[in-house]
């Protein structure tokens, strides 16, 4: 119903059948949640030079059942962020700009994940009967199928899971040889969460890539932190997915060294059969 749909949604679809005064005081609150939301009836009409009558009639307007309603729905959608709904701080695009965005990212994420924690997760999965890797949402899906990608090809037995259900299922047949792969960007993937508190209770090796002190980071058994280094520009994709790949690159490449006889004869075998497939010089990527 429309009554529950969000508030700036409803305000920018309804602007053409408002009446004048009502279009100022649509046009000042879209330009500042923050104070639509906090200032009080009087100070609403003063800024948006209106009558309080006005202010009263424009809740209506919009489906609020009063002023108050709608500063409570105005304060639930603050909470999205107010770069969602109009300009701040543009920053500078280009060629240059975005990797310099990614460049910095990847530069003070180098520095929170130890030897010793990498240590520690290559012997959780290094004896694991099988890896499965969990992740849901546009980064983490395509992140966890690069894992199985990276693992396969070191003779692991891997595979990435994205769907809810199936993650669930799959953490409800694990036990404790095998170990499990979280990836979440900010570690509040309730799915992924789910499905990890499921291969817990089995006594699953569990090595999470994600935040610090979030709700997913706590179940690890082993965490390797990452940080997201988001800005209040909204229109660049998030660097957050290089930097979860560079872990998951530094995972596959210590796990390799780790079992080096193995995953040297896995790879000669792979390049084999890709040459014979597609023909290429020595120096030819493995796959990628």
């Amino acid at each position: 119903m429309q009554n529950e749909s969000d508030i700036v949604s409803i305000i920018t679809e309804s602007f053409g059948q408002l009446r004048d005064a009502e279009k100022k005081v649509a046009q000042l609150i879209l330009a500042d949640l923050d104070f639509a939301a906090n200032a009080s009836i009087s100070e609403l009409s003063a800024a948006a030079e209106v009558s309080e009558a006005s202010i009263t009639r424009f809740a209506k307007a919009i489906h609020c059942k009063n002023v108050r309603d709608l500063k409570i729905r105005l304060a639930q959608s603050l909470a999205v962020g107010q770069r969602f709904v109009s300009d701040v701080n543009v920053e500078p695009t280009g060629i240059s700009g975005i990797y310099e965005t990614i460049t910095s990212a990847l530069n003070h994420n180098s520095q929170l994940i130890t030897q010793k924690l990498v240590d520690q997760a290559i012997e959780k999965l290094s004896g694991a009967r099988q890896i499965l890797i969990f992740g849901v949402g546009g980064g983490s899906t395509m992140l966890a199928q690069e894992m199985q990608y990276r693992l396969f090809r070191l003779g692991f037995a891997a595979t990435a899971y994205s769907d809810p259900m199936l993650m669930r299922m799959a953490a409800a047949t694990m036990d404790s040889n095998d170990a499990l792969i979280c990836l979440s960007m900010g570690g509040f993937s309730p799915d992924v969460l789910a499905a990890a508190e499921i291969a817990a209770q089995s006594q699953t090796n569990t090595v999470v890539i994600s935040k610090a002190g979030t709700p997913l980071a706590k179940i690890a058994d082993v965490l390797l932190p990452i940080e997201s280094k988001e800005t209040d520009y909204i229109f660049k994709p998030t660097a957050s997915r290089y930097v979860m790949m560079a872990a998951i690159d530094v995972l596959a490449t210590e796990l390799a060294i780790k079992h080096k006889r193995k995953s040297r004869e896995k790879l000669r075998k792979l390049k084999v059969s890709l040459d014979k497939h597609r023909g290429g010089a020595d120096r030819q990527a493995l796959g990628d």
